[in-house]
């Protein structure tokens, strides 16, 4: 339930309150904790948690984590590699390395450094809220917070419940996601572009690589991944160490990133698809613009300054998407990566170097 309360005023526990603890929530609770804010984290799940992710971190997401002092484990890597069959295109990155780092060692960093800044973590989900001029109740935990972030994922039932889904345009698209024992082939993130699907091969690890796959069919992880014939021939020999994880449809949308005194982080505040390997990077930047919002008393700009964080995200996204879905535009991405000369490391190293909120 949400909506006005008008005996709701009783004085705030604390002046932030995160419902969520993913990368996006833990993120902002670093940020609000160091801006002054007194913080708390909703998160049921125990720590670390996982997800299918594409496990890639752009050199500006990894600035970033650097910034709030968590520096994960895992396997540099110099740039991005388009593949298609026998062709390829690579850009590699213009100030220093990306990270493939396992979800679950992103998550335990970010956790260690919550914990260690003295941000209580409740064992709790905020099943639903009410607002007030001067704060939000949430139920769950059942805490008074000035101020509301609702960090609760791609599917946010707090986003559901306040009113602010909009539908998503265009056929959904899923990820799945696994982990096989072999050593990386190269120095980058490989995208290997199918008829309908890429596949994305992180080195995380220098025996290990994590394979996730985007696409907008419904069939097995096995069946999507054959029709990636070089790629299948590498890994079968190789034994497969996790299991498979999906998420999806990828693509939601909100009409708005803010109601009253609750305001949406992270992939509840929108996301399009995996297909840049931006989502971490624009999390962690999402969580610094929020802050910043709230701490320059200014929490009417973070709509528009939202937008502006993710609007090279959006036209970027939006065009691969639509590239993808006409056959003969796709069969043209790698080739144009490869023989237009400067476009694609431009893109890349656009993509790769963002690195905070914006003030203004």
């Amino acid at each position: 339930m949400t909506g006005a309360h008008p005996t709701a005023r009783a004085a705030a526990d604390v002046d932030i309150l995160v419902a969520g603890g993913g990368p996006a929530g833990l993120a902002t609770a670093l940020h609000a904790s160091r801006a002054g804010f007194t913080v708390a984290v909703a998160e049921l799940r125990t720590a670390p948690v996982d997800k299918a992710c594409g496990e890639g971190l752009m050199p500006g997401g990894v600035a970033a984590l650097h910034a709030l002092g968590v520096h994960p484990p895992g396997m540099p890597f110099a740039g991005i590699r388009y593949v298609a069959g026998a062709r390829h295109a690579e850009a590699r990155f213009r100030a220093g390395p990306g990270l493939g780092v396992r979800r679950t060692d992103l998550h335990d960093a970010l956790h260690d450094a919550v914990v260690k800044a003295g941000i209580a973590v409740l064992p709790a989900k905020v099943t639903g809220i009410d607002q007030d001029p001067a704060g939000v109740t949430a139920h769950g935990p059942d805490l008074r917070a000035r101020w509301l972030v609702a960090a609760d994922g791609l599917h946010s039932p707090l986003r559901r419940a306040l009113g602010l889904d909009a539908p998503a345009p265009g056929p959904p698209r899923y990820g799945l996601r696994r982990h096989y024992a072999v050593a990386p082939a190269s120095e980058f993130v490989e995208v290997h572009w199918g008829a309908r699907a890429e596949a994305y091969v992180t080195p995380v690890g220098p025996g290990l690589v994590g394979v996730a796959l985007l696409t907008g069919e419904r069939a097995p992880y096995d069946s999507q991944l054959a029709g990636f014939p070089e790629l299948a021939v590498r890994l079968a020999g190789a034994e497969a160490v996790t299991p498979v994880r999906g998420a999806g449809p990828l693509h939601r949308r909100a009409t708005h990133r803010r109601k009253g005194r609750v305001l949406l982080a992270g992939d509840a505040a929108g996301y399009i698809d995996a297909i840049t390997g931006e989502g971490v990077a624009l999390a962690l930047a999402g969580a610094e613009l929020l802050v910043a919002c709230l701490a320059d008393g200014r929490p009417d700009a973070y709509e528009r300054r939202w937008q502006g964080l993710t609007r090279r995200y959006r036209v970027l996204t939006g065009a691969l998407l639509r590239a993808r879905r006409t056959p003969a535009a796709a069969r043209l991405i790698v080739p144009v990566a490869r023989y237009v000369p400067g476009v694609f490391p431009a893109a890349v190293n656009a993509v790769a170097h963002r690195r905070g909120g914006f003030r203004g």
